[in-house]
């Protein structure tokens, strides 16, 4: 009975606060069902089933549709028109039955009758530039939706179809069984818009001699994606959330002006036809440089073309395998460089395609920008897998689509440039470069999920920013980093701090988000970071993050997908972080609330006397104990007037009697003891980074794990001995963790708190 009277008060003194807290707490609550931040996901996840595993991988059922493509294509330069024919062949790897097939028309987003502009509020400005104002008021709209001649089958005979907005619907005569295959032809044509007027992801260029420079996509009628989560993926294109599309071979013949300079998705087929022999030579030592760019076509070249018009024709032919979309540049006005990368056992080509007005920034910088960003991603996920890498310069562009992409930066007319525009530049490269690898290999559906291509491309846009700084310094400031915008835990502060009723969690469809920008790319790309940094360690995360980008190489995966590998590959609980980060749109808040001052004393205090009274018990009843006091309590009073503070002689005693001699070398001797009470206003729980500068200057840094919030998430109160006065504390001292209020983070320096007696003197009496 002794001992279990003296369990039951050591259970008592150890939950003392706890007691307290619900004994002061009179009112009945009512029952509430399970609102714990680190509760699972189980609600919010679909149930894994057998197309996708409870893992993450994809399930052994798992399939996806193949679209395969014949096109030729011929640009009307004259008249800036775009004709093609196209022979889709479709297969149906599902098991179900298709009745109908699905096709995308994004370009109608630009039809006349379009009614994407609709949707938006459009309130009288105070002032607009004279051309916006002629283009929203004054001027005819442009037309640049599908025209469609025919849609026939193999045989010739017309099909029956449904254009809805951007959308067509193909009515087969007979339902595609799990296994079919179906061809069928369209034949279209559009005009092409001027995308520096009407901010298009796809469009031409007038340069100021009135040549055009052309960057195409979304040019063709384009399979939508049929998958086991929702069926078709048939949501319209209203102009901001980007494409859903499967994968395919492609066959591409381009007919455009004779003296254009072209690149494009997929292998030149016919190089020797269309390259003169200084061209070829100039490629074949291109193959072989790794250290730095080969011109292919010379500036003055480009220029020297600029100044006819050639009424004859070229066609090139292109091959493109397992890839989703396609996209091609063409000017008589380019320039044409590239450089080779070395890609495990193989070689890639880093190419770069620019007018004159993009030197000398182009020149110097785009290619090495390219083959750099291809190592990085490569590292982060897997080697680049395509033949090519193309950047091309295209005015206020920035655009990506597989192996090419379009991108801004360009300097002043006298060659001049400003290092905001070089590092815009380069940040716009890697970026869009890195799309390559996020959406276009790990295919996620851009029109629903954003941050997935997004914020996953602009999370290893930090890191490959960070490693091309490193690679070529003498492009950065001299002794500074690379200044990258997104990635920094702090770059995210003003945004989570912003106002709730103009923020949307990232788990929400980019077409209904505020602060698109800061919601689709660097949240998502600043929790992975913290992720990374913070949470769960470079080594764990990098592993998983590769294994989720292998995992889905090729293939269609969803949020609940790359959430459970993460976790999967990691052996690290993260559903609180999903949770608070990405659905909600809680910050982090954490702070030092209080900190209290203890002395150490072998008195029995006040508060354990009541303790036994009440369980009958003496003090003959317990073993040696040490007591601690706080500063300004009744015991802490009536302890100075005897002066028992520190009289830690029995609690040496039963210390030393119970330790062998190798624990009693290493016996720590803490002389001060601090109750500090951390409260975290903010919803996010977050691990919580401490750092306690101590009085001879040093420090000392200590990372609770967060799930120390689990059973309180308002305050935690930790005891911390010391054997040096603890001078200041704070909290996240490095601002990892994008603390909105950082007002709350530091204690400041108090008065020299209690001190204890140094056992390891007492070690030699011993």
């Amino acid at each position: 009975m002794k001992v279990i009277k003296l369990l039951s008060l050591l259970m008592l003194i150890t939950s003392a606060g706890m007691m307290q807290a619900q004994e002061e707490t009179t009112e009945r609550k009512p029952g509430h069902t399970n609102e714990n931040r680190f509760k699972q996901l189980y609600t919010e996840f679909s149930t894994p089933n057998q197309y996708r595993s409870a893992s993450g991988a994809p399930g052994p059922n798992y399939y996806q549709q193949q679209a395969d493509y014949k096109m030729d294509i011929r640009l009307d330069d004259e008249n800036t028109r775009i004709y093609g024919n196209e022979t889709i062949t479709y297969t149906n790897n599902s098991p179900d039955v298709l009745e109908y097939l699905w096709v995308q028309l994004d370009q109608n987003v630009r039809a006349r009758d379009s009614k994407s502009p609709l949707i938006e509020p459009s309130g009288a400005a105070p002032a607009q530039q004279a051309s916006s104002f002629v283009n929203s008021y004054m001027g005819e709209k442009f037309d640049g939706g599908f025209k469609i001649d025919h849609v026939k089958d193999t045989k010739g005979n017309n099909l029956k179809y449904t254009i809805n907005r951007t959308m067509m619907r193909i009515d087969i005569p007979k339902a595609m069984q799990p296994g079919d295959e179906y061809s069928f032809n369209i034949k279209w044509w559009y005009n092409i818009v001027n995308h520096t007027i009407d901010r298009a992801r796809s469009g031409y260029e007038t340069f100021d001699d009135g040549n055009n420079g052309y960057v195409i996509a979304q040019f063709y009628p384009r399979m939508a994606v049929y998958n086991d989560v929702e069926g078709w993926q048939n949501s319209q294109f209203w102009g901001r959330d980007e494409f859903a599309l499967p994968f395919g071979d492609f066959e591409v013949n381009i007919t455009v002006p004779a003296d254009h300079t072209m690149d494009a998705t997929g292998v030149l087929t016919n190089r020797k036809e269309i390259f003169s022999k200084d061209m070829m030579n100039r490629y074949e030592r291109a193959k072989k440089s790794y250290d730095k760019p080969v011109i292919i076509v010379t500036q003055e070249e480009a220029e020297a073309a600029a100044k006819g018009f050639s009424k004859a024709t070229k066609t090139w032919k292109f091959k493109a395998e397992n890839v989703r979309d396609y996209g091609f540049a063409t000017s008589r006005r380019y320039i044409w460089d590239m450089m080779a990368v070395k890609m495990g056992d193989r070689d890639v080509m880093a190419v770069s395609v620019y007018p004159p007005e993009g030197n000398p920034l182009w020149e110097d910088y785009s290619t090495r920008v390219v083959a750099s960003t291809l190592k990085s991603y490569s590292r982060m996920s897997f080697d680049y897998p395509y033949h090519k890498a193309i950047s091309v310069h295209a005015k206020g562009q920035g655009m990506e689509y597989p192996m090419i992409c379009w991108n801004y930066g360009r300097p002043e007319k006298d060659g001049t440039y400003s290092e905001r525009t070089k590092y815009g530049m380069m940040s716009v490269i890697i970026h869009e470069v890195g799309h390559n690898y996020y959406p276009m290999i790990v295919n996620s559906d851009e029109r629903q999920w954003t941050w997935m291509d997004e914020g996953l491309t602009t999370f290893v846009q930090y890191i490959a920013e960070q490693d091309f700084g490193e690679k070529y310094p003498e492009a950065i400031a001299p002794n500074k980093a690379y200044p990258s915008r997104r990635g920094p835990a702090k770059n995210i502060v003003s945004y989570m701090a912003g106002d709730q009723e103009s923020i949307a969690p990232i788990m929400t469809k980019g077409l209904n988000t505020y602060n698109f920008g800061a919601n689709a790319y660097s949240k998502p790309a600043t929790g992975l970071n913290i992720l990374r940094e913070t949470i769960m360690g470079r080594e764990l995360f990098d592993h998983a993050f590769r294994t989720y980008s292998q995992r889905w190489m090729f293939k269609h995966p969803t949020p609940e997908d790359f959430f459970r590998t993460m976790e999967d590959a990691s052996a690290v609980d993260l559903d609180w972080f999903w949770r608070a980060w990405f659905y909600t749109t809680d910050y982090t808040d954490i702070g030092v609330k209080d900190v209290e001052t203890f002395y150490v004393t072998s008195k029995m205090t006040k508060e354990v006397k009541k303790m036994m009274e009440a369980r009958g018990m003496s003090e003959s009843d317990l073993p040696p104990l040490v007591y601690l006091v706080k500063e300004g309590s009744d015991d802490f009073e009536e302890s100075m007037k005897t002066e028992t503070l520190n009289d830690v002689t029995t609690l040496q005693t039963y210390i030393m009697d119970n330790l062998t001699p190798a624990q009693r070398a290493n016996l720590k001797s803490p002389k001060y003891f601090y109750n500090v009470t951390f409260e975290k206003p903010g919803g996010i729980p977050m691990p919580l980074i401490v750092e306690y500068t101590y009085s001879d200057g040093s420090t000392k840094r200590e990372t609770y794990p967060a799930q120390l919030w689990r059973k309180n998430d308002a305050e935690v109160s930790l005891t911390v001995p010391s054997e040096m006065e603890i001078t200041k504390i704070m909290v996240d001292p490095d601002e990892e963790t994008a603390d909105i209020d950082t007002t709350n983070n530091a204690w400041p320096k108090r008065k020299k708190l209690g001190e204890f007696d140094n056992f390891k003197k007492e070690e030699n009496k011993n």
